[in-house]
């Protein structure tokens, strides 16, 4: 019984997994000056364990220059939304830094 449980809790643990996907775009000859500017949407909608995915994160009014990196990753909050409604609902994290 201890085994059954102690794999259980072991298989549940690795399911809960966060990832983490970055995409950089480094654009040469143009120097960094201040903070730049990023838009942060922790809960984009997207439904049936990502089959439906979350709408396009518009982002042309913020970033003039374009986009320096775009991150996207399901966090531990994103993860437990998405064990409660069975994966209907499963909230994705979205950062864009916006290129200086």
């Amino acid at each position: 019984m201890r085994i059954k449980v102690l794999t259980l809790a072991v298989g549940a643990f690795v399911l809960t997994g966060c990832y983490h996907v970055s995409v950089v775009h480094n654009r040469p000859g143009v120097m960094q000056q201040g903070a730049p500017t990023v838009v942060d949407k922790p809960f984009s909608h997207s439904f049936v364990a990502g089959l439906v995915p979350p709408p396009e994160v518009n982002v042309k009014d913020q970033c003039p220059n374009g986009v320096s990196k775009v991150e996207t990753r399901h966090s531990f909050v994103n993860g437990l939304v998405a064990a409660l409604t069975n994966s209907l609902y499963t909230p994705i994290h979205v950062r864009v830094t916006c290129a200086p």
